[in-house]
C-alpha cells in the first residue's frame, strides 16, 4: 500500500501503476505507462495512459498535492483533496449517480494523498469545461441527477452517525477560515471584477461577507442531505445527454436546493436561467417527491434557492481574489452569470432580511 501513495508525478512509474492493479486484480502485468497530460491547480492533475492485461480501465486521471504553493496552502488546512479521498473510499458506492470510479484513493497524515480514478472519456464521456453553458434540457437532466442524489440522503439518520464526518470538525474549520477572510477576499475579489459585476452589488455583498458566520447558519437551516457543493459546469461531465459529477472535494451535509442554486446560477446563461429557472425548480421537487422523498412547498424552495445564490456568487468572487485556481476567460463568465442571478432575485436583500 505504502508503493501507491507518492509524492509527485515522477512516482508515477510502471512499478506504480502495477500496484494499483493489484488491489483489483492480483497478478495482473503492466507493460508501460505514458504520461499524456499534466496540469496544476487546487491538486496536481495527470493523466495517464496505462497497457496492462486486466479488464480494468487504461486511462487514469490522478489527483496529487498541488505543485502551487498557494494552491497548496489553500487546499492543506481545509483538508479538501483528503477529503474526496474519504468520499471515494467510504462513501462513493452509495451515491446513486454517476461519477469517476476509483482505482487508488489513499491519504495519510503527513505524506499527503493520492487519487487515482478511471478517465470518463474511457467510458466515451466527455468533461465539461467551466466555459461551458448548459442547453435547457442538460440543465433538466442534472436538475434531475441532483434531486436523486439529495433523494438518497434526505434527512437520513447516518447524516449524524456514520456520515456525521461531512459536518466534522474539518468541514467546520473550512467554515471558520471562510468566514475570517470573506471581508478581504471579497474586497479584493469586487476590485479584481471591475465591471463583471454590477456596482449596485459591491455594497450588499461586503455586508454578506462582514456577517458570514451568521449567513452560514441560515444557509445550512434547511432538510439536511448530502451535497456536492461545487457544481459548476467544469465539474460535470457527459455521456451523450445523460450527466455525471467530478470533483467530490467540497462535499458535505446540507440543503440540497444550494446545489441546484449554484448549477443554476453558473452553468446557464442568464438569458436561459430567466426564461427556464421556474420549471428547472418544479422538476427539482417533481423528482423528490418521485423518490419518496417529502418535499418543501416549491414557494419554499424558490425562496431558499434565492438565497443560496449569494454563496455560488461568492465562491465564483474568491475565487477571482485568490487567482490562480481557474482559466481567467472562464472564471469572468461564471463570475456575470452568478452576479446576474442575485441581482435579478435580491438574493443579498433576502439573506439579510433573515439574520
Amino acid at each position: 500500500m505504502a508503493r501507491v501513495l507518492v509524492r509527485n508525478p515522477a512516482g508515477l512509474d510502471r512499478a506504480w501503476a502495477q500496484s494499483v492493479l493489484a488491489q483489483h486484480q492480483p497478478g495482473v502485468r503492466v507493460a508501460g505507462l505514458e504520461v499524456t497530460d499534466l496540469d496544476v491547480g487546487t491538486t496536481t492533475r495527470v493523466q495517464l495512459k496505462v497497457s496492462h492485461d486486466a479488464d480494468l480501465p487504461r486511462r487514469w486521471f490522478v489527483k496529487l498535492p498541488s505543485r502551487s504553493w498557494k494552491a497548496w496552502a489553500i487546499t492543506t488546512l481545509p483538508q479538501l483533496p483528503q477529503t474526496e479521498v474519504r468520499f471515494y473510499r467510504e462513501l462513493s458506492a452509495k451515491v446513486p449517480i454517476a461519477h469517476p470510479r476509483a482505482l487508488a484513493a489513499e491519504r495519510r497524515t503527513g505524506r499527503g494523498f493520492l487519487l487515482a480514478l478511471a478517465d470518463v472519456t474511457e467510458e466515451g464521456a466527455a468533461p465539461g469545461h467551466p466555459s461551458h453553458s448548459l442547453s435547457a434540457a442538460r440543465a433538466g437532466n442534472m436538475v434531475e441527477l441532483l434531486a436523486r442524489l439529495h433523494a438518497a440522503f434526505w434527512e437520513s439518520p447516518a447524516l449524524s452517525g456514520e456520515l456525521a464526518w461531512l459536518a466534522g470538525p474539518v468541514r467546520r474549520l473550512e467554515d471558520g477560515l471562510g468566514s475570517a477572510m470573506a471581508v478581504p477576499l471579497m474586497r479584493r475579489g469586487l476590485a479584481l471584477a471591475g465591471e463583471l459585476i454590477p456596482s449596485e452589488l459591491h455594497a450588499p455583498a461586503l455586508s454578506y461577507a462582514a456577517a458570514r458566520r451568521r449567513v452560514m447558519r441560515v444557509l445550512s437551516a434547511g432538510p439536511q442531505t448530502l451535497i456536492h457543493h461545487d457544481c459548476h459546469p467544469g465539474n460535470l461531465y457527459w455521456r451523450g445527454e445523460l450527466p455525471g459529477l467530478l470533483d467530490w472535494q467540497l462535499v458535505r451535509s446540507g440543503e440540497g436546493i444550494s446545489d441546484v442554486a449554484y448549477l443554476l446560477a453558473t452553468a446557464l446563461t442568464p438569458e436561459l436561467r430567466r426564461a427556464e429557472e421556474s420549471e428547472l425548480l418544479a422538476r427539482y421537487r417533481d423528482t423528490l417527491l418521485a423518490c419518496g422523498v417529502a418535499a418543501p412547498p416549491l414557494a419554499v424552495l424558490r425562496e431558499r434557492y434565492a438565497i443560496h445564490l449569494t454563496y455560488a456568487f461568492e465562491a465564483m468572487v474568491v475565487t477571482l481574489a485568490v487567482g490562480g485556481l481557474m482559466e481567467s476567460q472562464a472564471l469572468a463568465g461564471l463570475i456575470e452569470r452568478s452576479a446576474a442571478a442575485v441581482a435579478d432575485h435580491g438574493a443579498f436583500a433576502c439573506v439579510a432580511a433573515l439574520l
